[in-house]
């Protein structure tokens, strides 16, 4: 293995990203979509929070469009808007959950997504008086802590510990639910959000090795890229500011995304041609070479 990261690139990058993810957007899109909230619902509210926390907590090996339009739908139908409720997701029998899940095609396992989701809500009612963000504020708002006790916390289940955030305590999903939390619920109290890592998913993978910030060789797992990727843009964003404040990993992560998904996705994995490459806005960081991704298997030579 063999991987390079090209820190001067991702400066230069990261800022034309943000700058164009704010104003004229990626491939001419500006909204992810998670963006919207469900029908009546104030942005910032206990309701929005939740709605957030427990839909992004299966937010993996999904499209994130189908997923986040399906929460809406859940959430926007009275029968199943109690699954948004930790009270009442806790009163309810696991077999009506998976049943309910599948209404609007917000599960994909149907059994594997109905436990972690009824985990979660019933995590947040016993321990967190069904709001998360006493879960937060138990840390200080420090981002950091949050993503320890994500990962540590557990419950007994048959004398056995069980994690009581299931997935919602992954390297992936653990930050973009801080991110969702400050962009989407604006949620300001957070702290030490700068020391967060991108939430690093195929399409920021993607995108990363597409315009050479990280390149080389490499045949292997995606994941074992994913911490070059995490180090890379923590350290590209070095010195760069947005909306006023030091910008952080954390804000290339929506541009990113829409790079790699409305763009970088049609690039071929041999020669790097793209057809999306004479409209792209970033295409002149476009590298050659090989990025062959499949299956979250890739070989790389750029």
């Amino acid at each position: 293995m063999s991987i390079y990261l090209d820190i001067e690139r991702g400066n230069q990058l990261a800022g034309l990203l943000c700058k164009l993810f704010s104003t004229t957007g990626i491939h001419g899109r500006t909204e992810m979509p998670e963006d919207k909230p469900p029908v009546g619902v104030t942005r910032g509210s206990l309701e929005h929070v939740l709605f957030l926390t427990l839909s992004v907590s299966i937010d993996y090996q999904r499209d994130a469009n189908a997923l986040w339009d399906s929460a809406r739908k859940t959430f926007e139908d009275r029968e199943t808007r109690y699954l948004f409720d930790p009270k009442k997701l806790s009163e309810t029998y696991y077999a009506k959950v998976i049943a309910d899940m599948q209404r609007h095609k917000l599960s994909k396992k149907k059994k594997k997504d109905a436990s972690i989701w009824r985990t979660v809500g019933i995590t947040f009612h016993k321990k967190w008086g069904n709001n998360p963000l006493n879960f937060i504020e138990s840390c200080n708002w420090d981002a950091i802590k949050v993503l320890g006790h994500l990962k540590e916390d557990t419950h007994f289940n048959n004398n056995k510990p069980v994690p009581d955030y299931p997935y919602l305590r992954g390297n992936k999903i653990g930050p973009l639910w801080l991110r969702m939390l400050r962009d989407n619920a604006r949620i300001t109290r957070l702290r030490d959000l700068d020391k967060v890592p991108i939430p690093v998913d195929i399409h920021v993978a993607r995108a990363t090795l597409a315009t050479g910030v990280v390149r080389g060789e490499f045949k292997g797992s995606l994941d074992l890229i994913f911490d070059h990727v995490r180090e890379a843009w923590f350290k590209s964003v070095d010195g760069l500011s947005v909306e006023n404040r030091s910008m952080i990993a954390l804000d290339v992560d929506e541009p990113l995304w829409h790079l790699s998904k409305y763009g970088c996705t049609e690039r071929t994995s041999l020669k790097g041609d793209c057809s999306k490459s004479h409209t792209c806005e970033v295409r002149r960081f476009c590298v050659d070479g090989r990025i062959d991704i499949k299956n979250r298997y890739v070989e790389l030579d750029t």
